[in-house]
């Protein structure tokens, strides 16, 4: 297994400063809950999950198996 960036450059860029306008929270998520902190919890999930390949719901990292 494997956590990567997404290799879109302008992707990562507009995800970052989201999370930097938003405190650490995934930009894509309404709210500052602690389960939508970047890593999500959704993310951390799919980590754990042997069989998930993909991006995160916001596209910034990309798990491999």
């Amino acid at each position: 297994m494997k956590i990567t960036l997404n290799p879109d450059e302008e992707v990562v860029k507009t995800v970052k400063e989201g999370l930097r306008a938003k405190d650490g929270y995934c930009p894509c998520r309404l709210g500052k809950l602690e389960k939508n902190k970047c890593m999500c919890e959704e993310f951390r999930a799919q980590i754990a999950d042997p069989d998930f390949e993909g991006f995160c719901h916001c596209m910034l990292y990309y798990k491999s198996k």
